[in-house]
């Protein structure tokens, strides 16, 4: 019997001795990674742990990091108390949205303070903060304009009557491929300026109305007639062209783009021109030449957009083809943007 009695007291000791440890060492937990490492904390309770949440564990690690090789056992300790903890509660939300090189950053955080009369305190802080990405000045654009041609006459000559060379609006098509950088050069609140520059590659198709062709003449083009019956007749003209287009762009109050509009010129250089007839029979026939084309050309372009619709246009200071070679006529596109 006494022997019994030895063995209760024994485990109410061990118990009650369990307990006491248990309560003097708090709840703990234990986080392990793959590379074998482990993270051990400590808490009085389960409510201490579960107010680990409202701190930033990523930046606590981080400081621990960069404070290793300050201490010469390699133990690192970082103070996280309601004064120097403040820097690691997770008070703050970025919402980061990028648009062409500029990123609009948004933070809203802040903790409320009972002690500040201010109203903006007693709700989340929100500031808006702008800058210019630093590479937004080499960052790559490549799009495409897609539209149609037409020519304007600037005088009538006797040699060239207009429904000679009298062009189908719809069968007129321009397109080119661009590629190029849009810096921003100065930004403010609801508008920036910025300018447009790059190479592009453009195809200038002119399709007659009437059934003729251009042919190269001995003292300027010519528009001879087809005698076979046709489906279509015209003349191409494929030259690159360096574009510098000035542009102002406004935003709304949520720093949306509203629109923007651009000014500015291009030079270029005709690479090559070909006529190309398809006859009824569905055979073609092609025949590059110059056609006393100008190879310089240049002139002026404006670019509109609205929203997310871009639109552009062209137009040609120096006629089309060389002085007395050809009609006087000055070329003009039109289009959007993709």
């Amino acid at each position: 019997m006494k022997r019994v009695l030895q063995s209760i007291l024994l485990v109410l000791s061990v118990s009650a001795g369990m307990q006491s440890q248990a309560a003097t060492l708090g709840d703990s937990l234990v986080i392990r990674f793959a590379n074998r490492t482990r993270m051990v904390i400590y808490a009085p309770d389960k409510a201490g742990i579960k107010a680990l949440s409202a701190y930033d564990l990523n930046k606590i690690v981080r400081d621990m990091g960069m404070q290793l090789d300050t201490l010469p056992d390699g133990k690192t300790a970082v103070s996280v108390n309601e004064v120097e903890g403040e820097k690691y509660l997770k008070d703050t939300v970025l919402v980061i949205t990028k648009r062409k090189g500029d990123v609009n950053v948004v933070i809203k955080g802040g903790r409320p303070n009972a002690d500040s009369t201010d109203s903006e305190d007693d709700d989340y802080r929100r500031t808006q903060l702008r800058y210019r990405n630093r590479r937004s000045g080499f960052n790559v654009q490549t799009d495409v304009n897609i539209g149609l041609n037409t020519l304007l006459t600037e005088s009538q000559l006797p040699a060239y009557p207009a429904d000679q060379y009298s062009l189908l609006p719809l069968g007129s098509r321009y397109i080119s491929f661009n590629i190029g950088q849009h810096p921003t050069i100065v930004r403010g609140k609801v508008a920036k300026l910025s300018v447009y520059y790059g190479f592009e590659l453009a195809w200038n198709n002119y399709m007659f109305e009437e059934d003729v062709v251009a042919r190269r003449g001995l003292n300027g083009v010519e528009f001879v007639p087809i005698a076979e019956p046709i489906k279509k007749t015209k003349l191409t003209v494929c030259s690159i062209n360096l574009p510098v287009v000035p542009r102002v762009t406004f935003y709304t109050g949520s720093n949306r783009k509203a629109f923007h509009l651009g000014v500015g010129g291009f030079v270029g250089y005709r690479l090559d021109s070909y006529t190309k007839i398809k006859f009824a029979s569905s055979e073609k026939e092609r025949d590059h030449s110059n056609f006393y084309l100008n190879d310089l050309r240049y002139g002026l372009i404006g670019h509109l957009g609205i929203l997310r619709a871009n639109l552009f246009v062209k137009y040609d200071l120096n006629p089309v083809f060389m002085d007395g070679r050809g009609p006087d006529v000055r070329a003009l596109s039109f289009g959007i943007t993709l």
